[in-house]
C-alpha cells in the first residue's frame, strides 16, 4: 500500500511523528476516502492482490507443515506496514492470518477500520494502528511471523533503518515480503510519465523516481541486516486490462521474499548455515497467480 515513512538515523525509536513527511502525508490524506473505490486512484493496487496475495500465501505454505483447510494462514501473525485502507490486510485476514496494519496517516486507518467493521470475522482478525514502523519497534520485538511492505519502500527516506526495524520486529526465521519499483529509465517513463502524467493510473506526484530502489541495492541491504533473500520476481501491470502478471524482468515492478536468519541480526554466522528445503520452494511460489 502507498505509505509514507520518513526515518531518522539518530532516533530510530522516536515516539514522535518526526520521521513521517507531512507533505506526503497530506497528499495521501486527500485520497484516504478513495481506498475502496476499485475503479479509482487505487485500482492498480486492488488488482495487484490477484498476484501478491497468492505469492505470500503459497510461499508461506511451502515453508510450513501445518495446513488449515479454508484458513491456510491460521496462526500466522502478519504486520502490514503502510497498510493504507487495508487493501492487503483484508485478504490476508480472510486466509486466517492475524493481521496488524500500521500507517501514519490517521484518515487511512479510519477508512481501514470502517471497512473491516462490515465483516465480523475480519473485525476479530485485523487490528489497525496509526503509527510508523519505528514507533512500534520497542513494544513489538520479535513479535511477527511475517512482515508485508507492499509499495512502501519507494516512499522511505532511510531504507536501511526501515530494514533494521523490520528485522527487529520479525521472529527469527520470519518472512519479509516487499513489492516495489526498480530505478530504471523504463520505470521513469512508464511509472511516472505514463502512469501519472498521461494515463492517470496513479495520482500525479505519487512517486519520486530518485527514491525508487534497484533490486540489487535492496538485496544488499537485506543481506547485510541479517536476511537471506529467497526470491526476486518481476511484475508487470497491463493498464488496458487492469491486470498484473509475473515476468522474468525486474526492470519495472518486482517482489522480494526474504527470511530473517535464526541468529541475531548483527551476526554473520547465519551465512554459513546449511540451506534448508525452503529455498527450493521459493522459485515455484512466484508462479502462483
Amino acid at each position: 500500500q502507498l505509505s509514507l515513512f520518513r526515518f531518522t538515523v539518530k532516533r530510530p525509536f522516536s515516539t514522535s511523528h518526526s520521521s513521517v513527511d507531512s507533505k506526503e502525508m497530506k497528499k495521501f490524506q486527500l485520497l484516504a476516502h478513495k481506498w475502496w473505490d476499485e475503479e479509482g486512484e487505487y485500482a492498480a493496487l486492488h488488482s495487484m492482490n490477484d498476484i501478491r496475495v497468492p505469492f505470500i500465501r503459497d510461499t508461506l505454505l511451502s515453508m510450513s507443515s501445518n495446513y488449515h483447510l479454508g484458513n491456510p494462514l491460521s496462526g500466522i501473525k502478519i504486520l502490514d506496514v503502510g497498510c493504507g485502507g487495508g487493501l492487503l490486510s483484508e485478504p490476508l485476514g480472510r486466509l486466517g492470518a492475524s493481521v496488524t496494519g500500521i500507517d501514519p496517516v490517521e484518515d487511512n486507518i479510519r477508512t481501514a477500520d470502517r471497512h473491516k467493521s462490515f465483516d465480523p470475522v475480519l473485525a476479530k482478525r485485523i487490528q489497525y494502528k496509526c503509527s510508523s514502523l519505528e514507533e512500534i519497534v520497542e513494544e513489538s520485538m520479535e513479535t511477527f511471523d511475517v512482515i508485508v511492505a507492499s509499495e512502501v519502500v519507494e516512499h522511505v527516506a532511510d531504507l536501511e533503518t526501515f530494514i533494521k526495524c523490520c528485522s527487529q520486529v520479525l521472529k527469527p526465521e520470519g518472512s519479509l515480503f516487499i513489492t516495489t519499483i526498480n530505478k530504471t529509465q523504463l520505470s521513469y517513463v512508464l511509472g511516472i510519465v505514463v502512469a501519472e502524467n498521461i494515463m492517470g493510473i496513479v495520482p500525479e506526484g505519487t512517486h519520486e523516481w530518485e527514491k525508487f530502489v534497484p533490486p540489487e541495492e535492496l538485496e544488499h541491504l537485506l543481506e547485510s541486516n541479517g536476511f537471506s533473500v529467497k526470491s526476486v520476481n518481476g511484475m508487470l501491470y497491463n493498464p488496458l486490462s487492469g491486470s498484473w502478471s509475473w515476468m522474468e524482468s525486474t526492470s519495472l515492478n518486482y517482489a522480494v521474499h526474504a527470511v530473517r536468519s535464526g541468529a541475531p541480526a548483527q551476526s554473520h554466522a547465519a551465512d554459513a548455515l546449511p540451506e534448508t528445503d525452503v529455498q527450493q520452494h521459493s522459485a515455484t511460489a512466484a508462479t502462483a497467480g
